[in-house]
């Protein structure tokens, strides 16, 4: 798996990966398999879409029954 993560890089995906590695080294990663960190990898940043899954996410929130763009 370290492979994959040596992959991953700039702004909070350096931190990531960080606390990846260290977990990795100290063999308490949660993920058992490749398909399980890539898994995490695109929950957290995305999966390669033109938009971060967190800004869509963002963009679905309301505030007082608008939404986000309403609300801004």
């Amino acid at each position: 798996m370290q492979w994959v993560l040596l992959y991953v890089q700039g702004g909070s995906a350096d931190i990531w990966k960080e606390n990846m590695m260290e977990e990795l080294e100290a063999g308490e990663m949660e993920y058992k398999t490749v398909e399980e960190l890539l898994i995490a990898l695109k929950r957290e940043f995305g999966g390669g879409e033109k938009e971060p899954v967190k800004a869509a996410e963002l963009r679905k929130l309301e505030q007082e029954e608008r939404t986000i763009e309403e609300f801004v």
